[in-house]
């Protein structure tokens, strides 16, 4: 059983715990070993079968070192099946959707017999929901809304789930003896934010058919949907279907360049073959003889090849969209595209001063560490009560902290900064004569995300404004696979920044990565920086920058347009703009 498997059981075994109310800390605990588990690279059942001590691990006691040794021997959890007599499993969904947590769902099971999407939604719309304390008839409307969002959301992965599937697949499928050359394509390749299916393109020695009953093999596939000499096709067990198609050589290249592109690029692609009389297939690209038949083979073997043979340059997978890429490479006009070594600085972080998990200083060594020049604090105002937000009292005494540190701590400068709340109003959650001490601040919205569109524009723009603010985070609001973005005019509010001088976020958080890409475009089209963040709680949500930038990527963003792309002076002296 692989890590991604092991994570996603201990954090049903957790929700399904909360459910039936057992105690805080034994939920937590699970919750904790999940992470791990999800976060450690090494694969727990080779450390079982190795016969390692799994409880020298972080955050994985005697109990939880039980359950992952079961898993890896048997691939089943006797506590979690036993739990599952006492509380419905299906209870687990209803704690996916948008506003219902393990509680809520809880009381919708214990008070109304609701166990699914299905009962939920009759219950909603029979007017039951909302006699219970704490919904309310705008809470089930809501929740209808919640329903359909998590409907749509279905069969969808995040790219870091994709991932998660991905690599323990990739790592298999290496170890064939015949195996040559192994390329992911399609959506995943693009670096879409959420991924359907998988496709997988290989090369062999030999006819293919070891590979592919390597492939259907492989110890997490839950079925086997299809299977010949030169393509497999199997669901991974609680995840995606998978294609794998063997291919020769000579039209690897072709191939892969057919599985990455969406079907619009494809489209375009074969129209402008048409036109130079050449055919465009997965096989190669061919001239057309005069009588419309297949004639010289042109090019196949590699990518480059094959858009050397349509008269461009090789196009970069995430720009495979038909937004305009094969105009641009035809003209040589394409970007040089960011990448995460370009990134200099972390401009949205959190500490153990609000929600964060690190301290000041681990964080700022942490960010050292990694290679950043500079770092900017951004803990959160006490509008966001969960998440410890800062008083103004706190802040000065955080600046203390951060004049003390950056006193010990060499090789990276260190910027003072808030995510202040952006309030119903429009105005900041934070006095005047704090913001203006401070170097950085992001605006960002966390409550009242239901108000109708013209005043949540209305709401941010007014604190876009504000003569102090520097960055919109997350603007759209949105949780991939669980919360849809708040109503708002993203033009009305790009223009607004632009105006303002003030940047837009992509957070880089696998859930987030918010800005969405066409937005981004946008912003670089009205020549809005664009901050790539890790918005950082925890050590390990640094590496997510690598999402970021390839969602910045997909919006043609090379370094000029990044603000922390810019070395340490450069960021300091955009900071100083509105002195000039």
């Amino acid at each position: 059983m692989e890590n991604f498997e092991i994570a996603r059981v201990l954090g049903e075994l957790a929700d399904l715990l909360e459910i039936q109310g057992a105690n805080s800390f034994r939920v937590r605990a699970y919750r904790n070993a999940g992470r791990a588990v999800a976060q450690t690279s090494r694969p727990y059942a080779e450390m079982v079968a190795a016969g390692e001590k799994l409880t020298d691990l972080p955050d994985i006691g005697e109990t939880v070192a039980s359950h992952i040794v079961e898993l890896v021997r048997t691939g089943r959890l006797g506590r979690l099946e036993e739990l599952g007599r006492e509380v419905p499993l299906s209870l687990v969904e209803l704690t996916r959707l948008e506003s219902v947590g393990p509680k809520k769902a809880a009381r919708l099971w214990k008070e109304l017999g609701v166990t699914t999407l299905e009962e939920l939604e009759a219950a909603v719309k029979a007017g039951r929901v909302e006699t219970l304390s704490g919904f309310g008839p705008k809470s089930a409307t809501r929740l209808l809304e919640a329903i359909a969002d998590r409907r749509k959301q279905r069969g969808r992965l995040l790219l870091s789930e994709a991932e998660a599937f991905l690599d323990p697949l990739l790592r298999w499928l290496r170890e064939a003896p015949d195996l040559e050359r192994l390329e992911v394509a399609g959506s995943f390749r693009r670096r879409r934010e959420t991924i359907g299916d998988l496709d997988l393109l290989a090369t062999v020695q030999g006819d293919g058919a070891d590979v592919i009953q390597r492939f259907v093999d492989y110890p997490s596939v839950e079925r086997i949907t299809g299977q010949g000499e030169t393509k497999g096709s199997v669901v991974l067990r609680g995840g995606p279907a998978v294609d794998l198609r063997v291919l020769p050589p000579e039209s690897f290249g072709s191939a892969l360049l057919y599985f990455t592109g969406s079907k619009e690029h494809n489209v375009e692609l074969r129209t402008q073959a048409v036109r130079a009389g050449l055919k465009v297939s997965e096989w190669g690209i061919f001239r057309v003889t005069e009588t419309g038949e297949e004639g010289e083979r042109l090019a196949g073997r590699t990518e480059e090849e094959c858009y050397e043979a349509l008269g461009l340059p090789w196009i970069p997978p995430e720009l495979r969209e038909n937004r305009g890429e094969i105009a641009a490479a035809r003209k040589g006009h394409l970007p040089t595209l960011v990448g995460v070594e370009d990134l200099r600085g972390e401009v949205h972080a959190h500490t153990e001063w609000s929600d964060g998990a690190l301290t000041l200083r681990e964080l700022v060594e942490t960010c050292r560490d990694r290679g950043l020049e500079y770092v900017v604090i951004t803990d959160h105002t006490p509008a966001v009560g969960v998440a410890g937000g800062l008083n103004a009292k706190q802040v000065r005494q955080q600046w203390e902290e951060i004049e003390r540190v950056q006193e010990v701590v060499e090789g990276i400068r260190i910027f003072r900064g808030l995510e202040v709340d952006i309030l119903r109003d429009g105005s900041l959650d934070m006095d005047d004569d704090i913001l203006e001490q401070l170097d950085f601040v992001i605006v960002s919205v966390h409550t009242h995300m239901g108000m109708e569109k013209d005043e949540m524009t209305d709401r941010v723009v007014r604190a876009l404004e504000h003569p102090s603010v520097d960055l919109l985070g997350h603007p759209t609001g949105r949780l991939l696979n669980r919360r849809e973005p708040y109503a708002i005019d993203m033009e009305t509010v790009l223009q607004a920044a632009a105006e303002a001088g003030v940047a837009v976020e992509v957070n880089s958080n696998p859930r987030r990565l918010d800005l969405p890409d066409v937005h981004l475009a946008r912003a670089r089209e009205l020549g809005i920086p664009v901050a790539v963040t890790t918005d950082t709680h925890k050590v390990r949500e640094l590496d997510n920058a690598r999402f970021g930038v390839d969602q910045a990527r997909r919006a043609w963003l090379g370094p000029e347009h990044v603000l922390n792309a810019r070395a340490a002076d450069a960021f300091a002296s955009w900071l100083r703009r509105r002195d000039a």
